[in-house]
């Protein structure tokens, strides 16, 4: 709100209070005294403004007056930098520019003006005026700036004639000079080199072929008549200036080289000219590149790693990466070919070049990239399998504690459903770490006989809603299919996996089929490095009529985070996971495609017949009847490392009338066993833990108390549970992250 209308404010209330609250009536007249002074200060301070306005208005009209036939552009601004006036040649020269910022004016003139207006405007503010002397694109200006008023400023930009500063007596000089700034811009041209180019220019590039400049070498410029060649001496003037003076030369005739004992050198050679081309190749480079195209460039021949071939080559010549070996990739036919280069800087009648030294890195960089992708590959799995475990212990104890207080809250209560809650996203975390697990190849997996015609019904419904309606899938089934030993859930994954991936390589629609077929091997078969034993499998195959995958990138697609989709399409991980889980299942999976047919992925999964044999005790059942609270009097030994686990395990297991003794390691159980009188019916462990591990120490008890019942807990059983076994006959595995009512029926059902 401003003064004046404050002030009105406080008059408008004074009159309120005195007319309709105040009675007595001196004290009315005082009141209306007192608004009537607040109204005639607004109304001066109103007459104030308007006298100012008019003033300032009065102020701008004169400088425009004064400034309109300057022949040098002057505008006004506000305090803001807004133009408010233009005079006749800045109208000529920049055009009408109301409303706009001078900054913007001037940003056609010379780079960066902000911060140049900002420095003069303040000193302007504190001394009245001040001026700089510029160069821009047009030559050397004068900008100078007056305070005018309280807020506002003029300023000028004055068109300064060329210096001499190449020296006094330059322009005069019959010998060719420039003087130029570190960036490359033309402060000055004297008159003999006008007259060689032809025209004034404004930055070294415009005249130079060549650049960078090498003070005493030859250099060529444009001029009208063609290219000529020139000997440069460049002396650093004052303020970091450069002048330069030319020297024109007589065309001689190139070195003569021997070009038989060039071409039958055995190093593989390359010459180089000093721009980039390649104007000789002698016959062990041609062995090693083939047949070079028709004026052929370093860029063009090879890739570069990292940074670009063309910055190294500059650098090259400049002398600043002589005998710095680069490994780069080029093309010979449809073969990749590593080769490491050396480049040697060489000057020949004054031009300078590179002498490229090639050799054969291709075995090498194939070794090294098979060991990084070994390194990278054992670091992520190995990654992937601690956050796993790590994630399991916190999912157990969070979804075990969120069991033991729905124990405590009936369905209708209405906790009841934020601990529901609670439980179903813990059971979603546990999904997604198994994915990390199979990834990893670490998981835990619950096998279990299939028939895959059945688990494929199970699946078509989700699968049909997965590809939508443009593609059309078909499944193909024998009479006879034998059954496979594999986890459904993993299984699943595996599957959607792939399908997905076919329908993203048909985005205009088509068929994928899944055919499965039992196979009999004879012999070991080899593809892939990979040698599949002989014996009964189960193939499922997985076709599409995509757009197939080239073959330089089959060897790359089970490797994590590769992908061939673009970016934000795809993680890489899909068939990394889906590679983990076959893998992890016993079986092998192998990948067939044809750029513009499509592609078909292999599975091959051990036969397995019922008759065989059961399910191992890890695949069995978790059967969850309830025992009578009189017959729940077994004593356990519970040993686990993670205090909140032990807390939640323990305290399950004595709300279901066990007694439990806890241990936090191995080596505190077996101090508790030492207790001869101490009657334990069953082992609760983990299996990882600092110091020794869980099926050591139940060995190490097995000894002295034999035909106790044993349940291992993990978050995943790694290498202790060898071909998916149990290393103690008739134990159970019990999973993390489990339940409540999972540990308790696990523990009964050992108990029997």
């Amino acid at each position: 709100m401003t003064p004046g209308a404050m002030y009105l404010l406080l008059a408008a209330l004074g009159a309120i209070v005195a007319g309709l609250v105040v009675q007595d009536r001196l004290m009315m007249i005082v009141l209306f005294a007192v608004a009537a002074t607040f109204v005639a200060i607004s109304a001066g301070m109103k007459l104030s403004q308007l006298w100012a306005r008019h003033q300032r208005r009065q102020m701008h009209l004169q400088i425009a007056n004064f400034v309109a036939q300057d022949a040098s552009p002057s505008f006004t601004t506000d305090a803001e930098g807004e133009i408010g006036y233009q005079n006749r040649a800045a109208l000529e020269r920049f055009g009408a520019r109301g409303q706009q910022s001078l900054t913007h004016a001037l940003g056609e003139l010379f780079a960066n003006p902000g911060s140049v207006l900002n420095r003069l405007q303040a000193k302007a503010t504190a001394l009245g005026a001040a001026r700089e002397d510029l160069v821009t694109r047009r030559g050397h200006v004068r900008l100078s700036v007056h305070q005018i008023g309280d807020g506002d400023f003029l300023w000028r930009l004055e068109d300064m004639a060329e210096r001499p500063s190449g020296g006094r007596g330059a322009e005069t000089i019959s010998l060719p000079m420039l003087t130029a700034s570190k960036n490359g811009t033309i402060l000055f041209m004297n008159e003999a080199l006008r007259r060689l180019t032809g025209e004034r220019y404004r930055t070294l590039d415009r005249i130079f072929n060549d650049l960078p400049l090498r003070s005493g070498e030859e250099h060529e410029i444009g001029t009208p008549n063609g290219p000529i060649r020139c000997l440069v001496s460049e002396i650093e003037a004052r303020a970091g200036r450069r002048e330069i003076y030319l020297l024109p030369v007589a065309e001689t005739r190139p070195l003569q080289h021997d070009p038989a004992s060039f071409e039958a050198l055995p190093v593989a050679l390359l010459r180089v000219d000093g721009h980039g081309r390649i104007i000789a190749s002698n016959r062990a480079s041609r062995a090693l590149l083939g047949m070079l195209p028709p004026h052929p460039t370093m860029v063009d021949m090879f890739e570069g790693l990292g940074r670009p071939v063309n910055d190294w080559v500059v650098d090259a010549l400049a002398g600043r990466a002589e005998h710095r070996p680069e490994v780069l990739r080029t093309r010979h036919g449809e073969k990749e070919t590593y080769l490491q280069i050396t480049l040697s800087r060489v000057v020949e009648e004054g031009r300078p070049g590179l002498v490229a030294v090639l050799s054969d890195a291709t075995q090498l960089k194939t070794l090294e990239a098979q060991f990084v992708q070994s390194q990278k590959m054992q670091a992520i799995g190995q990654l992937a399998g601690g956050v796993a475990h790590d994630f399991n212990n916190l999912l157990t104890a969070i979804s075990g504690h969120c069991d033991l207080l729905m124990l405590r809250h009936d369905k209708g209560d209405p906790d009841f459903a934020d601990l529901d809650q609670i439980s179903q996203n813990a059971n979603r975390a546990a999904s997604l770490v198994g994915q990390l697990l199979a990834f990893s190849r670490k998981q835990t997996l619950k096998p279990q006989v299939l028939d895959l015609r059945d688990t494929l019904s199970d699946l078509t419904h989700l699968l049909n809603r997965l590809v939508g309606e443009k593609v059309l899938l078909t499944l193909q089934h024998p009479l006879d299919l034998r059954q496979i030993r594999a986890d459904k859930r993993q299984l699943e994954q595996v599957l959607m996996n792939l399908v997905v991936n076919s329908r993203d390589a048909m985005p205009e629609g088509g068929e994928i089929r899944i055919e499965t077929e039992n196979l009999y091997l004879k012999e070991d078969f080899k593809r892939d490095r990979v040698s599949v034993p002989k014996g009964d499998y189960v193939s499922v195959k997985v076709i599409d009529e995509g757009t197939g995958i080239a073959p330089d990138k089959l060897t790359k697609i089970f490797e994590p985070f590769y992908t061939t989709k673009r970016t934000g399409e795809g993680t890489g991980l899909g068939l990394s996971t889906a590679y983990g889980i076959i893998k992890q299942t016993g079986g092998y999976i192998f990948c067939d495609s044809v750029l513009g047919s499509g592609t078909c992925f292999t599975i091959y999964l051990p036969a397995h017949d019922k008759a065989q044999g059961d399910d191992d005790e890890m695949a069995k059942p978790i059967v969850t009847q309830e025992l009578a609270q009189s017959e729940r009097t077994a004593t356990v030994l519970l040993v686990e490392d993670e205090a909140p686990v032990r807390a939640f395990a323990s305290r399950a297991l004595k709300l279901r009338g066990y007694t439990v003794f806890e241990a936090e390691n191995a080596e505190e159980a077996l101090e508790i066993l030492e207790d001869e009188g101490l009657a334990v019916d069953i082992f609760v462990t983990d299996v990882i833990m600092p110091g020794m591990d869980g099926p050591t120490w139940v060995v190490e008890a097995l000894k002295k108390r034999p035909g106790t019942a044993v349940v291992f807990m993990s978050g995943y059983a790694e290498d202790v549970f060898l071909d998916g076994k149990p290393p103690i006959k008739g134990s159970a595995f019990l999973p993390k992250p489990f339940s409540l009512s999972e540990l308790t029926a696990t523990v009964q059902n050992q108990l029997g």
